[in-house]
């Protein structure tokens, strides 16, 4: 068996010799460029949002309770930021998209401590504390249109004035018509 082990090992070392020849010869070794695919991720600094299409809600005295319809939400992947009277909430990668829900400005004040969420399998229920208690018109604020200007008060007339245009800024062609004729009335007699 030595005899055997003798002929590999000196054709090891004839090639190892050949190899170290090559190497010192003064002949230049061109290297093939071997193509390697690059693929650029954009970056984006900021995640675009999707709006949620639909939600509903109630109240009682105390609470008010947000329905939001999405399906496949999990609850690591929810950003929320709550204020006394704002609400925001993020959902990110929810089957492939990220969506947004907010309320910049609620109807009246809340208890942001004392916020639950639940996620459900085709919904997200969330559930606000009223800071005092009482019925909501509406889950956005909205200002009243009809109270007087306070900066008018003085002058009875400007607040009827400010109502009038008002109700001319948010009224359909035939109030708009009605209220013009009307001024234009006035101001002839």
């Amino acid at each position: 068996m030595a005899d055997d082990i003798s002929p590999d090992l000196e054709e090891l070392r004839n090639l190892e010799k050949l190899s170290k020849e090559k190497a010192s010869s003064s002949a230049p070794l061109h290297h093939t460029p071997i193509p390697v695919a690059t693929t650029k991720v954009p970056y984006s600094p900021t995640q675009t949002y999707s709006t949620l299409p639909s939600f509903s809600w109630e109240q009682d005295n105390d609470k008010v309770k947000i329905h939001l319809s999405l399906k496949g939400v999990q609850q690591e992947k929810m950003e929320k930021n709550i204020n006394p009277n704002s609400i925001e909430f993020k959902f990110h990668d929810v089957q492939g998209k990220n969506y947004q829900f907010a309320i910049p400005k609620l109807s009246k004040d809340i208890v942001p401590v004392q916020i639950k969420v639940k996620v459900k399998p085709t919904r997200v229920i969330v559930h606000l504390v009223k800071a005092l208690k009482g019925k909501w018109q509406d889950l956005h604020y909205k200002e009243d249109k009809l109270k007087p200007n306070l900066i008018n008060e003085k002058d009875p007339m400007a607040g009827i004035m400010d109502l009038m245009n008002n109700m001319y800024k948010d009224g359909d062609e035939e109030l708009k018509k009605a209220i013009a004729k009307a001024w234009t009335d006035a101001r002839s007699k």
